[in-house]
């Protein structure tokens, strides 16, 4: 563990007083574990699992108490802009923490190093490790440092969009056609509806929500695909 990467990667705020073996596990991405025939368990998985409910409690938290003339709606939609795959891995660029993740062969051969998704479940990884390693006040100060950028921007008036607009916007880029949206399911009393909308473009589901409305439904489906757009628009 003691290759330059990681030293340089050490330096981040935040990240010196994480223990070695915590921030190595952290940076052991599944490929490199199968293919060291190592147990599932020494893998970033965990701690990735427990850094993204961190970075969401960090974010709600932060913007409930910022934001007291946000209605719910903005205030999700502000969170998702934060938490988006994209947002992740363009903090994980700046942090250089793609150098120092270990990838098993195939992966580094496919270009792992700067894949978005990966990236990005790497950092809440590392995110994981942080609380880990230090506790609430730890991972917080190491998102609020990390994130300030990315911060200031999702709180411009661009932000508080609707997730429709902002995916139809990001595909008109691409020259793509918006999706369809269509409900797959409904439940509930008449006077108590909850609906079920896929979001679908070329036959391919890309997100998935639920709401009260049709078009509140359709607004977390959207943004479903705004938070995985990295799986199903790599090119983008």
């Amino acid at each position: 563990m003691a290759n330059e990467s990681l030293q340089q990667l050490r330096k981040a705020p935040g990240l010196a007083e994480i223990p070695e073996e915590l921030l190595g596990h952290a940076l052991r991405h599944g490929s490199y574990v199968r293919e060291r025939g190592l147990d599932e368990l020494e893998s970033n998985q965990r701690l990735e699992f427990l850094g993204d409910a961190v970075l969401d409690v960090v974010f709600a938290d932060l913007l409930y108490r910022k934001h007291p003339e946000l209605p719910e709606g903005d205030l999700t939609r502000l969170k998702a802009a934060l938490v988006r795959k994209s947002a992740l891995a363009r903090v994980a660029n700046e942090m250089g923490l793609g150098k120092a993740l270990l990838l098993g062969r195939g992966e580094e051969a496919t270009g792992g190093r700067q894949k978005a998704s990966l990236l990005a479940d790497a950092l809440e990884a590392l995110i994981g490790a942080v609380f880990v390693g230090g506790g609430w006040e730890a991972a917080r100060n190491f998102v609020m440092e990390h994130f300030s950028s990315v911060l200031a921007e999702a709180e411009n008036a661009e932000s508080l969009r609707d997730n429709k607009s902002s995916l139809q916007e990001l595909l008109q880029g691409q020259g793509i056609k918006p999706p369809a949206y269509r409900v797959v399911r409904t439940e509930g009393p008449p006077h108590s509806r909850r609906f079920c909308v896929e979001a679908v473009l070329d036959g391919s589901v890309i997100g998935t929500g639920e709401g009260r409305s049709k078009q509140a439904a359709e607004q977390a489906a959207a943004a479903v695909a705004l938070e995985a757009v990295d799986e199903w628009l790599p090119q983008q």
